[in-house]
């Protein structure tokens, strides 16, 4: 019996729009993933996160609900102190020990994965797939061979900090994230710098 291939979509989702999905999706079919599930991280060491992580938490939710080949998990938002992705990958392995895990992350975090905790404890615990966009060009960090993949996405010219600017500035978000997410940001009144 071959080993369950689950694809790790780990990010800050603040918030997760189109790109994030399209490239869960696109990372499922070029790796033949039984299952992506969605990771938001509790505290991003790398970067703040603007909203809590009970709001970003909740949009994931919402954006995937509809879809049955994405799940998530709360293991990043549970666990007190920085975000890492060893943390994260480890407490996944605990929950799925027989599983084989791709862990799918944007390129701009690959090109820094030599930077992050324990780098040489990571290579044993998943493969890395780095989502880049149509023309722009990277190259796999220089890591042990067969470990990290490219993977070119079509819809990644949109992001999080551009949601954020746009609601900030009272224009349009729409068409760049699920119907769902995008009414919970108005309920919520995230990203207007009065939350």
């Amino acid at each position: 019996m071959s080993k369950i291939r689950l694809g790790v979509m780990g990010g800050t989702f603040d918030p997760i729009h189109f790109g994030h999905l399209v490239a869960a999706s696109e990372a499922a079919s070029a790796f033949g993933l039984d299952e992506v599930i969605f990771v938001p991280a509790g505290e991003p060491w790398q970067k703040q996160a603007q909203t809590s992580s009970k709001h970003r938490y909740a949009m994931t939710r919402l954006a995937i609900r509809k879809n049955k080949l994405f799940s998530i998990s709360d293991v990043d938002v549970k666990r007190t102190g920085p975000t890492y992705t060893v943390d994260t990958l480890r407490d996944l392995r605990a929950i799925h020990p027989d599983a084989e895990f791709f862990f799918i992350t944007g390129a701009d975090a690959i090109s820094n994965i030599l930077t992050w905790k324990d780098v040489d404890k990571i290579w044993s615990l998943a493969h890395f797939v780095g989502v880049t966009r149509p023309g722009h060009a990277l190259k796999p960090p220089a890591v042990q061979p067969g470990v990290v993949s490219i993977l070119e996405i079509p819809a990644l010219a949109i992001s999080s900090t551009d949601i954020r600017d746009r609601v900030r500035s009272g224009k349009p978000i729409d068409y760049l994230l699920p119907q769902r997410v995008l009414k919970y940001i108005a309920k919520h009144h995230l990203y207007r710098g009065t939350e």
